[in-house]
């Protein structure tokens, strides 16, 4: 668990620190200064192994990193909308672990969404409200 939690902080701090400007700009030059070196090579099958190289293993690297923060930010925002969806007076309490769902299940719901939808927009068409929901748009006295 130890291990996992270091791993975690530190997936976290080099995929902060590899989208900032800076990091870029660091990048740009590593480039800059192997395309300046290359006439003093001239040019090598070596030379260009060097950079071909590089970039891979940073590349093969970053992708685990990268793929761990997401996996994180992930697992938070479901959590935070699972709870929207648990605190709201008329939620569907089975749509908790949609992710869970098979693709076919999935499939289905969005389908009854997708009618739901169609029928509220043939509402606002024909002047009605589509919902119980207070206009975002109207203004309320005080």
């Amino acid at each position: 668990m130890h291990l996992k939690r270091r791993f975690s902080n530190f997936a976290r701090y080099v995929a902060q620190l590899s989208g900032q400007p800076g990091f870029f700009v660091l990048a740009c030059g590593i480039v800059f200064v192997w395309i300046a070196t290359g006439p003093f090579f001239s040019f090598s099958d070596t030379w260009q192994l060097i950079i071909n190289t590089g970039t891979t293993i940073i590349t093969f690297l970053m992708v685990f990193l990268i793929q761990n923060t997401q996996n994180r930010d992930g697992k938070a925002i479901q959590i935070k909308l699972d709870e929207l969806i648990r605190a709201q007076k008329g939620a569907h309490n089975s749509f908790l672990d949609l992710e869970n769902f098979t693709e076919d299940q999935l499939n289905k719901i969005k389908e009854k969404y997708e009618e739901l939808a169609k029928v509220s927009r043939i509402k606002l068409e024909n002047g009605k409200k589509d919902t119980k929901a207070v206009e975002v748009n109207k203004k309320k006295k005080i």
